[in-house]
């Protein structure tokens, strides 16, 4: 009992925090993989995108217990198992290269995935960080680590 009552003092209220989410973005991806998370979301859903940033990376990204890289491990695997969602699924592997994963360990989330979520399933995973990491010398060339800036992105 005592070890659930430790955890569970670790557990805190949600606290969202806008700029903070802003800069984390900042640091996670460069301006050419935000681009693309959201194309046209602002025209269809005006305040969508300020709301995804606030809440993801200035809420969910904000908490203690893992660190920048475990959390696009585990988004690897979720964005994988959900399926259909390469768009995404190409950013999170061009994050995991930011913050410090190699492309053999992003390729053994996918090959690690295949029992638990279907083979087709990791085979599109796999697709999807190929085209990522072939892009990324000429889409992140001498990025890494630079955040990008684009004032004009916030309402």
């Amino acid at each position: 009992m005592a070890e659930t009552e430790d955890w569970r003092a670790g557990l805190r209220p949600a606290r969202l925090d806008r700029e903070a989410g802003y800069a984390l973005l900042d640091v996670l991806q460069d301006e050419d993989t935000q681009r693309a998370a959201l194309p046209g979301a602002e025209a269809l859903a005006p305040g969508f995108a300020d709301w995804i940033v606030t809440a993801l990376f200035g809420g969910t990204y904000q908490r203690p217990g893992l660190s920048p890289r475990d959390r696009q491990v585990a988004n690897l695997a979720a964005l994988t198992a959900l399926g259909g969602v390469e768009p995404q699924l190409s950013g999170h592997v061009k994050t995991g290269l930011r913050v410090g994963m190699t492309p053999e360990e992003i390729t053994e989330v996918f090959v690690h995935l295949a029992p638990y979520v279907g083979v087709p399933r990791a085979l599109a995973g796999l697709r999807a960080a190929a085209a990522a990491l072939a892009g990324r010398d000429r889409t992140e060339e001498g990025q890494a680590g630079r955040p990008a800036r684009d004032a004009g992105r916030r309402p």
